[in-house]
């Protein structure tokens, strides 16, 4: 029996992966800001074309659609009753090799990264992108076989986060952590018990600061790979903190004593 020729992509297919569909006035406009090569149409509600008059030139001026739609077919075309009146097709971002993002850092500078094992949820997610640009982090590191990545949903919550913060794509967990540690990063498992107070023990200058998945936690084996363990100490009412507002603690700590 003669084999069977592989099937070709889907071209459309292909599209749809390729493209995303941001939503919420920010974050759009951080994607006009950022990446207006990028955008490949337009929609928005009729009470919107002030804050994107600009937006709308540009797309005029090089051929772009863009359509003006009603409240509820956006929500539609979002699945969202949060799109703020505005949603723009987009081309997704490429992941940023660990490489490129070291590169991007002075030598001995201070610096942070975040490391996401199996965070999903987006909103988290979002928010967590949202608190990394705030703090100024390097990236967001995620295995390129963990299925994480952005949704419009993400972007929104991010209120444009998502642009100004790379997300980091790496293959291999021993191969990124060696580089990390030749370039004098520790990485700080953030745990539930048994980690040093964050509040009582000084943060690294060059810190990888890695979550783990919002229920499961991260794995036991990164876990073991980590220079430290790290938690935030409370008052015992509640287990722990959200995943995300976990985050924004360390974050906001790391950047207070970066600073002293």
């Amino acid at each position: 029996m003669r084999d069977r020729e592989p099937r070709p992509a889907h071209p459309r297919r292909e599209q749809r992966q390729s493209e995303l569909r941001v939503f919420g006035l920010h974050a759009c406009l951080a994607v006009f800001q950022r990446r207006r090569a990028a955008i490949r149409k337009v929609y928005l509600e009729k009470d919107r074309l002030g804050a994107l008059r600009e937006v709308i030139a540009h797309c005029v001026a090089n051929r772009i659609g863009y359509r003006m739609l009603p409240g509820e077919e956006l929500e539609k075309l979002t699945k969202s009753q949060h799109h703020e009146g505005v949603c723009f097709e987009v081309l997704r971002a490429p992941l940023q090799s660990l490489d490129d993002a070291l590169a991007a850092i002075a030598p001995a500078a201070p610096a942070w990264f975040a490391w996401l094992d199996g965070v999903g949820n987006p909103h988290n997610l979002g928010a967590m992108l949202r608190t990394a640009a705030h703090f100024g982090c390097a990236g967001l590191i995620l295995p390129r076989d963990a299925g994480l990545g952005l949704s419009g949903a993400a972007c929104r919550v991010a209120e444009g986060g998502a642009e100004a913060v790379p997300l980091v794509g790496i293959d291999a967990t021993e191969s990124a952590i060696a580089q990390l540690h030749q370039h004098r990063f520790a990485l700080l498992a953030t745990v539930v018990r048994g980690g040093d107070d964050v509040f009582a023990a000084p943060m690294p200058k060059r810190a990888v600061v890695v979550m783990g998945a919002e229920e499961a936690g991260m794995s036991a084996a990164l876990q073991a790979r980590c220079d430290r363990r790290i938690g935030i100490p409370g008052s015992g009412a509640v287990e722990s903190l959200n995943v995300s507002a976990a985050f924004a603690v360390f974050a906001a700590l790391w950047a207070a004593q970066s600073r002293s």
